[in-house]
Parts: structure tokens; sequence; C-alpha cells
């Protein structure tokens, strides 16, 4: 009977702990939530109170009616080049890391190297030729140049060898049999058949190119480039600040990525175990 007790208290105790670790993660979507539906008095008020008086939901069309931020033009544009980036990502590392696990090729281990060299660079080292290149060619503020320089990710590349090298080669020496080569049993044998690391992958990079900040600042110089990261920082740079308007954006601009997470999580897991990068 002791030990059932133990056995009982231990898990009462960890539920709580797990319990109060989630409260504390839905702390800041908490804020967001709360000030974003208040007025300005109520986010200032030193007497906190924890939700405002009434839910001012017309704080979301002041954010989008507002002249100086255009954030529905943003949300677009992060849009657009989470999906292009997302889908160039996938299909250009994809190919590599397949080329660099199953096709023979004599200096195929020096490539792999060479791509791994490329992530102990420092991001700060090629931001300037980056830029003087898409400038040469006249990308500034257009979605080319936002997108296209980020299009091939050395990580996403790797994780894709990791994942071809554990790949059933019974599969492929089936197609090949049946007379396809490395192209045809890549887009219908290999693909179809690499969805969960695909997926994750994907959501990863979808998450990453919808956050980046740095380069579409300096790249979309108009505001019709603006990403919604970049025209959330013109809150905090602007001699007004409307805190409304600034909680709202922020709980607007990370709605996508909740939803991509929480549609896509189980195959991030499951992605990353197959990949073969786990140890």
């Amino acid at each position: 009977m002791r030990d059932d007790g133990l056995v009982r208290a231990g898990r009462a105790l960890r539920l709580a702990l797990l319990v109060a670790l989630a409260l504390l993660f839905l702390i800041p979507f908490y804020l967001l939530v709360r000030n974003g539906l208040a007025t300005e008095q109520e986010i200032t008020s030193p007497d906190w109170t924890f939700f405002p008086s009434s839910l001012r939901w017309s704080n979301i069309g002041e954010l989008f009616a507002d002249p100086a931020v255009p954030m529905g033009r943003a949300l677009l544009n992060s849009a657009l080049i989470a999906v292009a980036t997302t889908a160039g990502t996938l299909l250009l590392a994809s190919l590599a890391g397949y080329g660099l696990a199953r096709v023979p090729y004599r200096y195929a281990d020096q490539v792999f190297y060479a791509i791994l060299g490329t992530l102990m660079v420092p991001a700060a080292v090629t931001f300037v030729p980056s830029f003087v290149l898409v400038s040469s060619l006249g990308w500034v503020s257009t979605l080319r140049g936002l997108i296209v320089p980020t299009l091939f990710s050395a990580f996403a590349a790797f994780v894709f060898r990791q994942y071809f090298l554990g790949f059933p080669r019974e599969l492929e020496d089936a197609a090949q049999v049946d007379g396809l080569g490395y192209w045809r049993t890549y887009w219908r044998i290999v693909v179809p058949n690499a969805r969960p690391v695909f997926a994750a992958v994907g959501t990863i990079v979808f998450i990453g190119a919808w956050n980046s900040f740095l380069w579409p600042l300096v790249i979309g110089q108009d505001r019709d480039a603006w990403t919604v990261q970049v025209a959330l920082s013109t809150f905090t740079t602007a001699q007004v600040v409307n805190l409304h308007e600034l909680f709202v954006a922020a709980g607007v601009s990370i709605l996508p990525l909740v939803v991509v997470f929480v549609v896509f999580q189980r195959w991030i897991v499951a992605g990353v175990e197959r990949s073969g990068i786990n140890g």
C-alpha cells in the first residue's frame, strides 16, 4: 500500500509540475490576448485586471485600417515568402540530399563536407556580399530579392542526406528493375515515402522564413515589400506607440505559426527521428 501511495504521489507531483510549466508557457499568449483587446488606459494602468472590462474587438479593425503600417500587405508578403522559400528549399535540399546519399560520385564526400562547412560560416560574413549581389541584380524591394538568396539550406540538405542513407534500398532496386532512373525513382518512390521528413523540414523552414527579420529589413526598403516582422518593428520605432495595436499585431503575426506547428507537430518528431540526426 505504501508503494502505491508513493507512486500516486509521484504522479501527482509530476502532473502539478507539468501544469505549472504549461501555465508559464501560456503567459505570453495570455498577455497578447489581454492587452490586444484592451484600451491604452487599461494596458498602462497600475491597477491590473485579469481581463479588460470589455473586450475591444474593434482593435483588430484599427490595426488593419492603420495607414502608417500596411499590416495586410505585410502578412501577404510574409505568406508568399514563407511558402515559396519552403517549397524551394524542400526541392533543392531534398535533391541535394538524395544525390549525396545515392548517386555514385567520386567527390560526393568532399561536396558533402563543403556543404557542412558553410554551416560554420557566420551569417554576418555573407550578409554584405549577398546584399551587393542582390542590389546589382536590381532585386531590392522585390520578392525575388527576398526569396531567391534564402532558397538553399545546408542544414536541410544534411537532414535529407541522413534520412536517405537509411531509406530502404529494396524499394529503389525494384524501381530500377522496372526501368526507372534516379530522377523518376526520386519522384515516384522516394518522395511519397519520405513525407515525415519533408513535413518536418518544411515546418522548420516555414517558421524560420516567417520569423526572418534582418534580411527583409534591408532588402524590403519600400513599404509594399515589408514583411510582418518589419511591420511589427515600426510600432516600436514610432514616436507614438499604439500599444493595443502592437499586441494585436503580435498576436496576428504568430497565429499562422501556431496553426502550422499544431498541424505538423507529430510530423516534426517523426521526421527528426527518421533522419538519423538524433545521435
